[in-house]
C-alpha cells in the first residue's frame, strides 16, 4: 500500500492544522485530519464552475466572474472552459499557502490555470471582496468556501450564509447575475435565505464522482432577476 505524504501545512484563522496530502498521485486537503476537498472527488466542483457561468458563455460575451475559494483548482478549471477569451476572473482564496501549493505541489493537477490572462487572484476574505463590489459588480459568482452555514474552515465564514451575508452578495451581482454556491448536503436555511432576499432559486443535487449514483452534494444556485437593482428588505 502507496503511504500518505504531508507534502505542506499551515495553520487556519481557528489554529485548525491545514495539510497538503498526497497519495498514489492524488491530492487531499485536510483539516485535523478530516478531509476538506480531494482531487478525486472533483464532480462537483467542476458543475459549481459550468453552472454559475453558463448564461455568460458566448465568446463575444465579457463576463466578470468571482470564485470564492481555490481549493485545487477544478472550479477555476470549469469556469476557464465555459467562459470566452474576454472573461474575467476574480479568484479569491483566504490562504496564499493555497495559491502556492497550486502553483508548485499541484502544477500538473489544475496550477496552469492560475496562469491564464484572464485570471486575478485576491489572498484576502472573500466575504470583504463581496461587500466592496456593488459599485462594480459580477455576472456570475462561485463560492465554495466551507461546508455548509455551520463553518469549517473559518468560524465567520457562516456570515456570508447569513442575512447580511445574502444581501451583500445581491448587492454584488448585476441583474441577471448569478450566485452558484456549493454546499456538502443539502441546506433548507441557505435556501430560504435566499428566496427571501429577493432570488430565484434552485437546488441542484451533485455527485461525488461522476459515476456516483447517488447525489449527496447541493449547489444552490441563485438568480438575481433581471428588474431588480437593489434589495431594500
Amino acid at each position: 500500500m502507496k503511504p500518505n505524504v504531508t507534502l505542506a501545512e499551515t495553520t487556519t484563522p481557528n489554529g485548525a492544522r491545514m495539510t497538503l496530502v498526497k497519495h498514489d498521485g492524488s491530492f487531499c486537503i485536510r483539516v485535523n485530519g478530516q478531509q476538506l476537498m480531494h482531487s478525486k472527488v472533483a464532480t462537483s466542483e467542476i458543475e459549481l464552475g459550468r453552472v454559475a457561468c453558463e448564461h455568460h458563455a458566448a465568446a463575444d460575451l465579457q463576463p466578470k466572474v468571482l470564485i470564492g475559494g481555490l481549493g485545487l483548482g477544478f472550479t477555476l478549471k470549469s469556469v476557464l472552459e465555459s467562459t470566452g477569451p474576454q472573461a474575467t476572473v476574480h479568484v479569491v482564496e483566504l490562504f496564499p499557502e493555497i495559491v502556492e501549493w497550486n502553483r508548485t505541489f499541484m502544477a500538473n493537477l489544475n496550477g496552469d490555470a492560475l496562469k491564464d490572462e484572464r485570471v486575478e487572484v485576491l489572498t484576502e476574505d472573500v466575504t470583504d471582496v463581496i461587500a466592496r463590489s456593488s459599485q462594480s459588480p459580477y455576472d456570475a459568482i462561485a463560492l465554495d468556501i466551507d461546508n455548509n452555514t455551520t463553518a469549517m474552515v473559518k468560524t465567520e465564514n457562516h456570515n456570508l450564509y447569513g442575512k447580511q451575508g445574502i444581501k451583500k452578495i445581491w448587492s454584488a451581482l448585476r441583474p441577471g447575475g448569478r450566485a452558484a454556491i456549493w454546499f456538502a448536503a443539502p441546506d433548507a436555511a441557505i435556501e430560504r435565505m435566499l428566496k427571501k432576499a429577493g432570488f430565484n432559486v434552485q437546488a441542484m443535487p451533485a455527485k461525488v464522482f461522476g459515476s456516483s449514483r447517488r447525489e449527496a452534494y447541493m449547489i444552490y444556485v441563485a438568480d438575481k432577476p433581471l428588474s431588480a437593482a437593489t434589495n431594500t428588505d
